[in-house]
C-alpha cells in the first residue's frame, strides 16, 4: 500500500491465479473505506476492454465516472491490451490526476514490453504463491501468527505434517483453502491448462505447446541439476535457440527459476551452467504427475532444495541480494550461495532429521575459500552450532531460518 503514495505506476504482476485480482479488490476497499475515489478495469471483460481501445476513450470513461479529482484507476489483466507498455506511456506522460495501479500475468507484454516503455514511470511489484508461513498462518487460522517460532518448536509432528502437505500440494491460494485432496487435483489440472493454453500458447505465441509442456517436465525432473541444453533439445526434439527461448518463457511467466553459479576463479569453479527451480511445488508435481501422499523417493532431497529455494526467496524479498549456487570442476559444491555483495552466506540442505553435526568436504571446501562469517546447514531437526576457523556454522531446522538474520 505505501507505493500508493507514489506518482508513478504500481505494477503488479506474477503468474496465473496467485491472487493478483483479490490483492487488487482489497487495495481498492481499503481506498474506499478511506474516502478515496477509485474505478476498477478488468480487460477479461469485453465491456471494460471496450474502453481501452484508445487513451482517449478510457479518459473519456474515468472522467464521467470520478471526474477529474485525484482517483486511484485499477487496470486487471493488461496483458490482453496489444501494445500495453505504449498505452501505459501515454496516459502517465499527460500528468493526469490519477494514480494507476496495473496487473496482469507474466507474459512478455507485461514482463518486457511495458517494463521497456515505463521505464522511470512504473515499479514492479511480483506475486507468488502461497509461501510456507503464510500456508501454516491459514492452515492454523492465524492462532499463531505472532508467535510462529514457538509453534514450530513444541508442535514438530504437526509442522513436519504441514511440511509435506506444502510439498505436495504447494501455495496455489485455491489449493491451499480446498481441503479435499480430489478437489486439489482438479484445480492444479485448472491451473496448469490455464497457463499452457492462455499464457504460453497464446499470449506468447509458442506454435508447439506440446514441445513446451515436455521441456517443463524434464525441468520438473531436473530441478538442483546442472541443465544440460544440448541434451534438453535433443530430448525434446527442439532446437537450440527454441529451447532456449523456451526456457526464457518458463521464467518470465513465473513457472521456474533460473539459478546462475556463483564463481570467483574462472578455471577452478563452474561459470556457467544454470540449475532450476521451480516457483510452486505442486505445480512441479502436476509436471511430474507425481501427487505421492508423501514426498519420498530418490528425488526427496531436490524436492526439499527446491522448497529451501522458495523460503529463502521469500526471506531475502526486496533486498538486492542474489542467490547462487557453487559448484568446481572437480565436483565440490553448495547448493546455494547468497551474494550480498561484499559478503556471501552458503546453505547446505539436508532433507533429513540429522543426529550430529557433520560438515562435508564440500562444505568445507568453500569455507576455506571463502571465510564466510556465518553458514548454514539446513535439515528437518537438528539445531546445533560449530566454529570452523572464522565461520560460525548453523545447523538449523528449516523453519529456524525465519529468525535468522540474512
Amino acid at each position: 500500500m505505501s507505493h500508493l503514495s507514489a506518482k508513478e505506476m504500481t505494477v503488479i504482476t506474477g503468474a496465473r491465479q496467485v491472487g493478483k485480482t483479490t490483492i487488487m479488490k482489497e487495495m481498492q476497499n481499503i481506498l474506499e473505506k478511506e474516502g478515496k475515489n477509485t474505478l476498477y478495469f478488468n480487460l477479461d471483460y469485453e465491456s471494460d476492454f471496450e474502453f481501452h481501445r484508445s487513451q482517449e476513450k478510457l479518459l473519456q470513461k474515468i472522467q464521467l465516472e470520478v471526474g477529474a479529482e485525484k482517483s486511484y484507476i485499477f487496470i486487471d489483466e493488461i496483458q490482453r491490451k496489444e501494445n500495453a507498455g505504449l498505452f501505459l506511456k501515454g496516459l502517465f506522460d499527460r500528468n493526469l490526476p490519477y494514480k494507476f495501479i496495473i496487473s496482469g500475468s507474466g507474459s512478455m507484454e507485461l514482463k518486457e514490453r511495458i517494463h521497456e516503455s515505463l521505464t522511470g514511470r512504473k515499479r514492479i511489484f511480483a506475486v507468488y504463491p502461497v509461501n510456507f508461513r503464510e500456508f501454516i498462518n491459514f492452515r492454523t487460522d492465524y492462532k499463531y501468527e505472532d508467535r510462529l517460532s514457538n509453534f514450530f518448536s513444541l508442535e514438530k509432528a504437526k509442522t513436519l505434517a504441514l511440511l509435506n502437505e506444502y510439498l505436495v500440494f504447494g501455495g496455489y491460494p485455491r489449493l491451499v483453502v480446498e481441503k479435499k485432496r480430489e478437489e486439489k487435483l482438479l484445480l492444479m489440472n485448472d491451473i496448469y491448462d490455464s497457463y499452457l493454453v492462455k499464457d504460453v500458447a497464446y499470449l506468447l505465441n509458442v506454435n508447439q505447446p506440446q514441445m513446451f509442456t515436455k521441456l517443463v517436465q524434464l525441468l520438473a525432473n531436473s530441478c538442483g541439476s546442472l541443465l544440460n541444453y544440448s541434451k534438453l533439445a535433443r530430448d525434446i526434439g527442439i532446437s537450440f535457440s527454441t529451447l532456449k527461448k523456451y526456457l526464457w518463457y518458463a521464467e518470465k511467466t513465473f513457472i521456474v527459476d533460473l539459478i546462475n553459479p556463483f564463481f570467483r576463479n574462472k578455471r577452478k569453479e563452474i561459470r556457467k551452467s544454470e540449475t532450476v527451480y521451480f516457483n510452486d511445488l505442486g505445480l512441479r508435481n502436476y509436471a511430474l504427475n507425481d501427487f505421492s501422499k508423501k514426498v519420498r523417493g530418490k528425488k526427496s532431497g531436490f524436492h526439499f532444495q527446491n522448497f529451501i529455494y522458495i523460503l529463502l526467496r521469500s526471506l531475502l524479498g526486496q533486498k538486492n541480494y542474489k542467490i547462487h549456487y557453487w559448484r568446481t570442476t572437480d565436483k565440490a559444491e553448495v547448493d546455494f550461495v547468497i551474494n550480498k555483495g561484499n559478503t556471501v552466506i552458503p546453505v547446505e540442505v539436508k532433507f533429513s532429521k540429522l543426529k550430529k553435526s557433520n560438515i562435508s568436504r564440500s562444505f568445507r571446501n568453500f569455507l576455506d575459500q571463502y571465510k564466510p562469517q556465518k553458514a548454514f546447514i539446513v535439515n528437518l531437526e537438528l539445531m546445533a552450532e560449530e566454529k570452523i576457523n572464522s565461520t560460525q556454522v548453523k545447523f538449523l531446522p528449516f523453519y529456524k531460518l525465519y529468525e535468522q538474520d540474512i
